[in-house]
């Protein structure tokens, strides 16, 4: 993801140079909106073609159809705009997943694997996981949704709390904040995406109180 981002930078950048150079309204946005087409498509055309992004070729990753081989293009656009809609959300449930998928993974049916493992340490990877979730004791499908949800809500409504007395008016109304409320607030939201991974993979494996595995 950040190679990608690099990517998009070095496009959003270039464009920005050349369209100073040329100083033209017209052409420059006729660049604009060619540029933005082409961020748009990056990572679906590149998927559908060739199993990923320059990050994920990088990095030795690659995107697989549950049914074998690369996703369609449409499918492939559909991952994009969840991923982008939910951003770093949709990663949270990562841990709770018996193939490691990220939201956007499992609702295309989509996985993430290892490109070529003879270039891959173990350490590099996370091999898929046993079926634990089918074992008995497991509490019921149901109730570990039920019971997660409770954990998310009330964890969101400390986090809200939280927020709502250290933040000024100024800055929760009119954006106007100060430097240690804008390190409070980036914490802070840091901090709630973390506890909503954990409280997910916990109670997705039977963990938390309320739906734990006898």
């Amino acid at each position: 993801m950040v190679l990608d981002q690099v990517v998009v930078l070095v496009i959003l950048f270039g464009a920005i140079a050349l369209a100073v150079q040329i100083e033209s309204d017209s052409v420059s946005r006729a660049i604009g909106i060619f540029v933005l087409i082409v961020l748009v498509l990056y990572e679906p055309i590149l998927i559908s073609l060739t199993g990923g992004t320059l990050g994920h070729h990088f990095t030795n990753l690659r995107v697989v159809d549950d049914r074998g081989g690369n996703v369609s293009f449409l499918k492939a656009c559909a991952r994009f705009v969840i991923k982008i809609v939910l951003g770093m959300y949709s990663f949270v449930i990562l841990a709770a997943t018996r193939r490691n998928q990220a939201v956007h993974d499992v609702l295309t049916r989509s996985t993430v694997q290892i490109r070529d493992l003879a270039k891959a340490r173990p350490g590099q990877y996370v091999a898929e996981r046993s079926e634990v979730f089918a074992e008995a004791g497991m509490p019921s499908r149901l109730r570990r949704v039920l019971v997660t949800g409770a954990y998310l809500a009330v964890s969101t409504f400390l986090y809200l709390m939280m927020v709502g007395s250290f933040m000024s008016r100024a800055c929760l109304d009119g954006d106007f904040c100060s430097a240690p409320e804008l390190i409070f607030s980036l914490v802070a939201g840091v901090g709630l995406l973390l506890l909503i991974a954990l409280i997910i993979a916990l109670g997705w494996r039977g963990r938390l109180s309320g739906a734990r595995r006898a």
